[in-house]
């Protein structure tokens, strides 16, 4: 086929051909067929919807669901009671007040120097402090934390955007410092970080609760299922201890500390009959309310923490050794020479004499170091070690105390020459001030040790209170022994003794003074420790009272320096407690012969 030159005709296509024509030329030209495929596009948009629906609610929905929720739920920690802790007269010593921390949703404070002016007379926080705290872009960030509740219902007043607040606590101390090193104190996260606090702290933390709930804009859907775990509020311990003793410890001990320019002290006062402590104060002590500002040192509860060479408070075990072996009885004659050599060393008495003639009575009196050393020869080392190890020397009380010391009784195997003669007359050996308490409180009890008590009962979170189990009893010595010793001790404080500053009107007071070398730091002798340990009265005793001043300045003997601090505390605990004055006659074993 041709095609001519004239007017030309588009040619002609097959019937099939018709396919290879664009759509859009097809649509332009055939409505039934453009319909058709509009049809065509819109079920696969509709398609394409529906499998992005499908997605959305069945493959993605549950995820999407709960990460929308999530974010209107919000967990509230409850947090759980601390216990309470009081002295034996229900006194509050340490508790737990409700406080807030103040928080913010920083992506909402807009002008944060603004804001940070308004809180800073609130919080006593520097606004340059605050203003960082505030600015940023996290959801949550805390501004102050333990803030009383007073001051956030200002701050909440003010109706700052962005500035809200958490329930919180804040631990409360209302004696302040006294009893502060056996109390302890609690860190930020309100656990506790020393003493009772802190061996306590599993019971007195109890348990947090939580609450769940859904919010929009802060404020809670009032149809949302709200989840709650109530908290378990923790246990209220009481203490043996009373306040009012213990203060007068303290006052007493820190003023004898300052005037004798010590480095510290230790009082403790026991219930022989029990062995319950009414009081245990040492120097320095801290304020528990604010217990960073002060030295970690001023934090510790020297009673049990800090060991000493004891001195010639040590001899009644020597003493009580003795009689029990029934090697010497009070009246047992002994020359007291004015010198006495033994190993590699030359023994000799605190004050110059010349030859003695004193009995047992007469040498634990005058504290002779010769006479002693003469006494336990009679029982020898092997039995001596024996009867210190029954005291308790070298082993922990029982009262599990943090950081509580065992002291040091050196093996009998390692002992030198001069060892047992030492060590018979209190060198040579460490104790603590609680350990030296718990001697003479056998002695006054009959010749029957037991564990020293500082709780005497808890209270858990349901009311139900449990008293501390007593602890069964040990025998050291004797009754007989123990009444000997009672009262070859009131000779001590007698005209003729070397303590008669002790002695109290209306009370026969039995007691021995102690000027021990103490070790320093690098391992030699430098100063001394000063104490008197007694008790009262006498001839039943109901109060044993124990008093340690170390290394003072100046006068340092015993009789001189911790005597007085025994008098003033014993004198108060004899009132306090009601104990009824003694008979008049006193004990009459002589001194000399």
């Amino acid at each position: 086929m041709s095609f001519g030159t004239g007017s030309q005709q588009p040619p002609v296509l097959p019937p099939d051909d018709h396919a290879m024509v664009p759509v859009a030329t097809v649509t332009l030209r055939d409505p039934q067929k453009r319909m058709k495929i509009m049809s065509f596009v819109f079920l696969i948009i509709i398609s394409l919807y529906a499998a992005r629906l499908v997605e959305f609610q069945i493959i993605q929905g549950p995820a999407l669901a709960k990460q929308a929720k999530s974010t209107r739920v919000q967990t509230v920690v409850l947090p759980a009671q601390r216990g309470t802790i009081t002295d034996a007269n229900g006194v509050v010593l340490s508790t737990t007040i409700m406080s807030r921390d103040v928080v913010v949703d920083q992506l909402q404070i807009k002008r944060p120097a603004v804001v940070a002016g308004l809180l800073a007379p609130f919080l006593t926080i520097p606004k340059s402090e605050i203003q960082k705290r505030i600015t940023g872009k996290k959801r949550f960030a805390y501004v102050a934390k333990q803030v009383p509740i007073e001051t956030w219902k200002r701050i909440k007043a003010a109706e700052i955007v962005g500035v809200s607040s958490e329930p919180n606590t804040t631990r409360l101390y209302p004696t302040g410092t006294v009893a502060s090193t056996l109390l302890g104190y609690v860190g930020a996260d309100g656990h506790g970080l020393g003493g009772l606090e802190y061996s306590l702290d599993k019971d007195l933390s109890g348990k947090d609760g939580s609450l769940t709930v859904e919010q929009v804009n802060g404020r809670e859907i009032p149809t949302s299922a709200r989840d709650s775990i109530d908290p378990v509020n923790g246990t209220t311990y009481r203490l043996t201890i009373n306040s009012d003793l213990q203060a007068v410890a303290e006052t007493a001990l820190a003023a004898q500390v300052k005037l004798s320019h010590a480095i510290g002290g230790q009082v403790v006062v026991m219930d022989p009959k029990t062995f319950t402590i009414l009081a245990m104060a040492s120097a320095p002590v801290f304020d528990p309310n604010h217990p960073f500002k002060t030295s970690d040192s001023a934090k510790r509860n020297s009673t049990v923490t800090d060991v000493f060479e004891p001195g010639s408070t040590a001899k009644v075990m020597t003493m009580a050794a003795v009689i029990e072996e029934k090697k010497s009885t009070p009246t047992t004659r002994y020359i007291i020479p004015s010198k006495l050599p033994r190993a590699d060393r030359v023994f000799h008495d605190d004050v110059p004499h010349g030859v003695w003639h004193l009995t047992l009575n007469g040498v634990l009196a005058k504290s002779s170091n010769m006479g002693t050393i003469l006494a336990s020869e009679k029982i020898g080392k092997k039995k001596f070690y024996s009867y210190l190890k029954k005291f308790g020397i070298g082993e922990p009380t029982g009262l599990n105390f943090p950081g509580e010391s065992s002291g040091l009784l050196p093996k009998l195997s390692n002992w030198s020459g001069s060892s047992f003669p030492t060590i018979a007359f209190g060198q040579g050996l460490s104790v603590t001030a609680l350990q030296v308490a718990s001697v003479y409180s056998t002695i006054a009890n009959d010749g029957v040790r037991y564990t020293p008590t500082l709780v005497a009962g808890s209270t858990d979170s349901k009311g139900n209170y449990t008293p501390t189990t007593r602890s069964e009893g040990v025998r050291v010595i004797s009754p007989a022994t123990a009444k000997s010793l009672r009262m070859m001790l009131e000779s001590v404080v007698s005209a003729e003794g070397t303590a008669p500053q002790a002695q109290i009107d209306g009370y026969h007071v039995a007691g021995k003074t102690g000027t021990a070398n103490r070790i320093g730091s690098n391992g030699t002798y430098s100063g001394y420790t000063a104490s008197f340990v007694g008790m009262a009265p006498a001839e039943n005793p109901s109060l044993v009272v124990a008093v340690m001043i170390q290394r003072p300045q100046g006068a340092h003997f015993g009789s001189l320096v911790a005597a007085p601090v025994f008098k003033t505390v014993m004198t108060f605990a004899l009132a306090q407690q009601r104990i009824p004055p003694s008979p008049a006659k006193l004990a009459n074993i002589p001194v000399k012969w």
